[in-house]
């Protein structure tokens, strides 16, 4: 097929940022560089560049498919929809709208579908694989992989739906098989592909193990729509509450403890966060809230504390990647925002508003 979404090519740019990939972590944090999985080797079976005109393409072909209704990888990153009840937020700004995820008649069957598939064991990684599995991988290489994964993301303006996918594919491959740390980057970058549809033969050996299970939902696919619901009695920057729950969302990718959280619980604790560094002295959450997400404050605590010290850098500060992404301009600034330093116990009580 000529024109595919996020064709994935490495450049000479990028071979010559896998030069440096022979430094240390150490050496990386006091040369203040943007961190490139140092303790990898880079991926030797890369391939020519991506033109302009092949990006064009892919961006055109995005553009048509947006709206309809498709299977697959792209149907469960594109679907937004939440349970609807009467009085409940429009699902969009045209009420006859002719996109069937948009919906209302659709919106709570598609939602139920949704939490149903997150819970399948064939889409879900081992909360504690590193452990029980890997012998040659720990933690902090995890983090340093998805750290590279976002600058390569940034870098072929991928959409965020293929960096979570792709983050996902590799915990539920490495939730099956134990490798060596050599083969760590090649498994990362053979998961973009995959997300990005484009398969070779470490690809089709994670497709195998996967058992061709790729249709999984998100934290993005989750998060679209608790942004919505969160946005209607807050009055706050819009885009900044956005790309706060963006910014947010990315942070938890980083952390291995965040593998035992389900998208949904991860996406309502970030909306959570959100509200809460925007208006602290507010409750940040909701009956109606609750009623959306299907969770608790109590629910989402330890997931709510772990991102919060992602954000303060308590866990995770020598990965820059996601913090630098976030300091643009298009981004608000929101990875500078201030944030108090601890989230007040009663936030995490049962809510009556």
């Amino acid at each position: 097929m000529a024109d595919k979404e996020n064709i994935f090519r490495f450049t000479r740019a990028s071979k010559k940022r896998a030069a440096d990939a022979a430094a240390t972590l150490d050496d990386r944090s006091s040369n203040k560089r943007r961190v490139v999985l140092g303790e990898l080797p880079i991926l030797q079976n890369a391939s020519s560049s991506l033109d302009r005109k092949s990006r064009s393409r892919a961006t055109r072909h995005r553009r048509r498919v947006k709206s309809k209704d498709t299977a697959g990888t792209s149907a469960a990153a594109e679907i937004n929809t939440l349970p609807q009840a009467e009085g409940d937020v429009k699902l969009s700004d045209e009420p006859n709208s002719e996109d069937p995820q948009m919906c209302r008649v659709y919106a709570s069957d598609i939602y139920e579908y949704l939490r149903a598939m997150e819970t399948d064991p064939r889409r879900r990684p081992l909360p504690d694989y590193i452990g029980r599995v890997q012998n040659d991988i720990s933690a902090n290489m995890r983090g340093i992989l998805v750290d590279w994964l976002v600058e390569v993301a940034e870098e072929y303006k991928l959409v965020s739906d293929t960096l979570y996918l792709s983050i996902s594919y590799v915990d539920r491959y490495l939730s099956l098989n134990a490798i060596s740390r050599q083969k760590l980057q090649l498994v990362g970058v053979s998961a973009m592909l995959i997300a990005s549809e484009e398969v070779v033969e470490m690809e089709a050996e994670i497709l195998k193990s996967l058992e061709f299970e790729l249709g999984n939902p998100t934290i993005k696919t989750f998060l679209r729509r608790f942004t919505l619901v969160a946005q209607e009695t807050y009055e706050f920057n819009t885009l900044q509450f956005e790309f706060l729950g963006y910014y947010l969302a990315e942070l938890s990718l980083l952390d291995y403890n965040c593998v035992k959280f389900l998208p949904s619980l991860v996406a309502a604790s970030v909306t959570f966060l959100a509200r809460f560094m925007i208006q602290s002295k507010k409750h940040p959450w909701t009956s109606r809230l609750e009623h959306f997400t299907g969770y608790k404050p109590a629910d989402m605590k330890d997931c709510i504390l772990l991102v919060h010290d992602l954000y303060l850098s308590r866990r995770g500060g020598a990965l820059s990647a996601i913090r630098e992404k976030y300091k643009q301009h298009k981004f608000k600034f929101v990875s500078v925002m201030p944030s108090p330093p601890e989230i007040p116990i009663p936030y995490f009580e049962d809510v009556r508003i």
